[in-house]
């Protein structure tokens, strides 16, 4: 009867599981993707946003109105009233106030607790 070692048992059981093959299917080399993009763009890889409507928490709600926001600020600071802006962009006054806001947090240092 002949006796293995412990340490040449771990070593077969290492070379065995670095020796694995990956699924074939799993490969993204073998995969078909068709550029079909979304209700937003006819192509995912020409889309004008920043990052996928699907990646964005919020989704295209979210982008879009990150993008009104910072025009929100921006028109504020060239001098128009918040009556202006709102009706400019179709919000309430409330939604002109929460994007300055929320501009203005961004701005400022994090306080210490």
């Amino acid at each position: 009867m002949k006796v293995q070692s412990p340490a040449l048992d771990e070593q077969r059981a290492g070379a065995v599981r670095t020796l694995q093959r990956v699924r074939e299917d799993a490969l993204p080399e073998h995969t078909e993707y068709r550029d079909t993009g979304c209700d937003i763009h006819p192509s995912c890889l020409s889309c004008p946003l920043p990052r996928c409507r699907y990646d964005e928490p919020g989704g295209i709600r979210a982008l879009l109105g990150a993008r009104r926001d910072r025009q929100i600020v921006a028109l504020r600071r060239q001098g128009l009233t918040i009556e202006e802006l709102s009706r400019r962009f179709g919000v309430s006054r409330r939604t002109v106030f929460r994007a300055l806001e929320k501009a203005r947090a961004q701005d400022r240092p994090e306080e210490e607790p």
